[in-house]
């Protein structure tokens, strides 16, 4: 499991011109996903993004995770966090999960990610063609893969 997260003063997603999805303060997450993982995968991003230090504390540290700032989490499915680029300039996608494996990941990712939050966690929708919108906030953004945690 691979996501990009970024701090946002706000971010919204938006599908067919309608707003699905939109937090003010906090992280907007892009979760990609390939066959290999695992509840353990889910498990374990979802506490590391609820408990990453990524806000401001009274002396302006990053000291705080969302849950302590009081933010909010958008989460976005993205499978072109697989892409890979050895071959050629033409992207390929072979790792990314396909929909039947992905999608469920993903729905089991939000409800960790909200029981960890501890609110609802709004997502954009998932195969659609989506426009995601982002104040970005620092700019503040990590990459973590659930494979390779550093």
């Amino acid at each position: 499991m691979r996501v990009v997260i970024q701090r946002v003063k706000a971010a919204s997603v938006t599908v067919n011109r309608k707003i699905c999805g939109k937090i003010e303060s906090g992280l907007l997450v892009l979760a990609g996903f390939e066959e290999s993982d695992t509840a353990a995968d889910l498990a374990w991003m979802a506490g590391k993004i609820v408990r990453l230090r990524l806000f401001a504390d009274a002396d302006g540290v990053m000291n705080r995770s969302v849950v302590e700032a009081g933010g909010e989490i958008l989460a976005v499915s993205q499978f072109t966090l697989y892409a890979s680029v050895k071959k050629g300039n033409r992207p390929s996608w072979s790792r990314a999960a396909c929909g039947d494996v992905s999608q469920p990941l993903f729905e089991q990712f939000v409800v960790r990610l909200a029981a960890e939050l501890g609110k609802p966690v709004p997502t954009g929708v998932f195969g659609a063609d989506m426009e995601v919108s982002l104040i970005n906030d620092g700019p503040v953004t990590l990459t973590i893969d659930s494979k390779a945690p550093e």
